[in-house]
């Protein structure tokens, strides 16, 4: 029985690891990216829809993400000070 519930858990984890997709905004770091993930609110009071622009910093290890590219980050561990997504894939390519 113990074997069992220690699979299940390596298996899949309790919480997943979240997933983000926005545009890339800067790729001057070597092997990092600053991606901006837009999101629309609304304001408490006034109802008014807002535009909160939060920023990334995500790994791209093979240095292939350019300006302008929608790609799709996921959470993962910390890997400097800011860093603390890694880039998936790439959704679009920068016209």
């Amino acid at each position: 029985m113990a074997e069992n519930e220690s699979t299940e858990s390596s298996e899949t984890r309790p919480n997943g690891r979240k997933i983000r997709e926005g545009l890339v905004v800067s790729t001057k770091m070597d092997k990092t990216v600053v991606v901006a993930i837009v999101d629309r609110v609304q304001h408490r009071r006034y109802q008014k829809t807002l535009q909160r622009t939060h920023k990334f910093y995500a790994h791209d290890d093979a240095n292939d993400v350019r300006e302008g590219d929608r790609v799709r980050i996921q959470e993962t561990r910390p890997m400097s000070r800011l860093k603390r997504w890694r880039v998936i894939e790439v959704l679009e390519r920068a016209r």
